[in-house]
C-alpha cells in the first residue's frame, strides 16, 4: 500500500513537473546577436534576417532622427550600405566627421547595431589630394616620407578599365600595392568611426591581375588585423557582390557572407510586374559556394544576402528591354515606381520565395536608396512611413515591421 501512494505521488509530481515546464519551451527564446571575435552562423543569419540597406544613413541624408528611429522601429539589426563614397574621395575627411556622431547615436539606441560600409570599385584621381600615413607607408614597404596617394599607381598597368566610368575614375586593379594601401586605410577610417561590416562590391573586376585572389588575401589579412584590435566587437564582417557564387582559396573563403542583387525577371504579359526564379541571369540563388568562413566554421553554402540593387538609367524606363534591368529600370526604381500596395505585396512574396527556395538566403529589406530614375520630382526611395519628417515616405516601414514580426 504503501508502495502504491508512492508511485501515485510520483506520477502526481511528474505531471505536475510537465505541465509547469511546457509553457517555458514554447516561449519564443530572444534572438542571440552576441559576438566578439568570431560570429557563429546562427548570430550571423540572426544578422542578416534583420538586414535592411539604408544608403548613406550616416551622410545624414534624409531627417536623421526619422532614419534612426525607423531601422529601430522595424528591428532591423544589420544596417547596409550606411557611408561609402564613389568618386569624390577629397571629401572623405568632411564625411567622416559627419558620420561619426550620427553612428555614435544609433549605436545608443541600439549596441547591437551593426553598420557596414561600402569600399566600391571605383578609384579617381581625388585620392591624390589624401595623405598616406606613415604607419601605412612602412607596412606596405614604402619610403615613410609623408606623400598623397597616388592615382596611377593604383590602375591596371596596361589601361584596361583605366577611365572605365569616366574621365579620370576607373576600375582598381588590386594586384598593386598602392590599391591595397588605399583600400586598407579606406577600411581603417570606416572601422574607428564604428563600422563592423564592409561590402567589397565588384570584386570580379578589380582581381583581373589576380585570378588566384593573392592580393586580395593580403589586403583582407591586413583589414581583419586592424578590426581584430580596433574594431567594436574586435571582428569586420566582410561580404562582397560574388557572381561566381563566392571566392574559395584551399577551402577557406575570403568573406563573411556573399551578396547580390536579385535579379527580378519581368512577368511579360503583366506589364511592370516581376517575379524571382532560379537560375534567371547570373542570380544566386542555390549557387551560395561554401567552405571555411574567416569565423573558423564550415558550411555547405555560404548564408547570403540578395538586395533591390540600384546601378543606374537606362534611358527606357517602363519598357522591356532585358538583360539586367526590370521593365527599364534599376531594381529599386522599379520598386519605387509601383504603386504602394503592390510594393507591399512584392515584399511579403519576395522574402516568402527566397526563405522557400533557398534557406541559405535572405531578403535585405529596402530602406533607403537612391533613385537614378525618379518618381516624379522624387530622387531617394526612403522605406519611412510618410510623415512630416519624411514627406516622401514609400510606407513600406509597417510591411518591414510586420514580415520580420511574423519570422519567428
Amino acid at each position: 500500500m504503501r508502495i502504491l501512494k508512492c508511485s501515485c505521488i510520483a506520477t502526481v509530481c511528474v505531471a505536475i513537473f510537465a505541465a509547469a515546464i511546457a509553457p517555458a519551451e514554447n516561449v519564443q527564446r530572444p534572438r542571440s546577436y552576441a559576438f566578439d571575435g568570431t560570429i557563429s552562423r546562427p548570430v550571423l543569419e540572426n544578422y542578416l534576417s534583420r538586414a535592411i540597406t539604408m544608403s548613406e544613413v550616416l551622410h545624414g541624408v534624409g531627417d536623421v532622427d526619422d532614419n534612426i528611429r525607423m531601422p529601430n522601429d522595424t528591428g532591423a539589426k544589420f544596417i547596409g550600405r550606411a557611408i561609402y563614397r564613389w568618386d569624390g574621395e577629397a571629401a572623405l575627411e568632411g564625411l567622416l566627421a559627419t558620420a561619426e556622431p550620427i553612428a555614435r547615436r544609433i549605436h545608443e539606441t541600439d549596441p547591437d547595431m551593426i553598420l557596414q560600409a561600402a569600399a566600391f570599385e571605383i578609384v579617381t584621381e581625388q585620392v591624390n589630394q589624401l595623405p598616406v600615413p606613415t604607419d601605412l607607408l612602412e607596412e606596405f614597404g614604402f619610403d615613410p616620407q609623408p606623400r598623397n596617394f597616388r592615382y596611377e599607381a593604383m590602375l591596371y598597368p596596361d589601361g584596361h578599365r583605366v577611365n572605365h566610368w569616366r574621365r579620370g575614375s576607373s576600375v582598381p586593379d588590386m594586384s598593386r600595392p598602392e590599391t591595397r594601401m588605399w583600400f586598407v586605410y579606406l577600411c581603417r577610417r570606416y572601422i574607428d568611426i564604428g563600422v563592423e561590416a564592409i561590402h567589397f562590391g565588384q570584386v570580379e573586376i578589380m582581381d583581373d591581375r589576380d585570378p588566384d585572389h593573392v592580393h586580395w588575401r593580403d589586403m583582407m589579412q591586413r583589414v581583419r588585423a586592424y578590426a581584430r584590435e580596433h574594431a567594436r566587437r574586435h571582428i569586420v564582417i566582410c561580404d562582397a557582390h560574388v557572381p561566381s557564387g563566392g571566392i574559395i582559396h584551399d577551402g577557406q573563403l575570403m568573406f563573411d557572407f556573399h551578396s547580390f542583387p536579385l535579379r527580378i525577371e519581368e512577368v511579360v504579359e503583366k506589364p511592370q510586374e516581376g517575379v524571382l526564379q532560379i537560375g534567371y541571369l547570373d542570380s544566386i540563388f542555390r549557387r551560395s559556394k561554401g567552405g571555411r568562413t574567416p569565423s573558423g566554421w564550415t558550411c555547405e553554402s555560404l548564408p547570403y544576402l540578395v538586395e533591390l540593387d540600384n546601378f543606374g538609367r537606362s534611358g527606357r524606363g517602363g519598357q522591356n528591354i532585358g538583360a539586367h534591368w526590370i521593365w527599364g529600370y534599376d531594381e529599386i526604381c522599379w520598386f519605387a515606381h509601383q504603386s504602394e500596395a503592390y510594393r507591399n505585396q512584392w515584399l511579403r512574396y519576395a522574402w516568402d520565395w527566397v526563405r522557400q527556395h533557398d534557406p541559405n538566403g535572405y531578403l535585405q529589406m529596402p530602406g533607403s536608396r537612391t533613385l537614378a530614375d525618379p518618381v516624379g520630382d522624387i530622387h531617394w526611395y526612403f522605406a519611412n512611413t510618410a510623415s512630416a519628417k519624411t514627406p516622401t515616405g514609400f510606407n513600406q516601414e509597417e510591411t518591414i515591421k510586420a514580415i520580420w514580426d511574423s519570422d519567428r
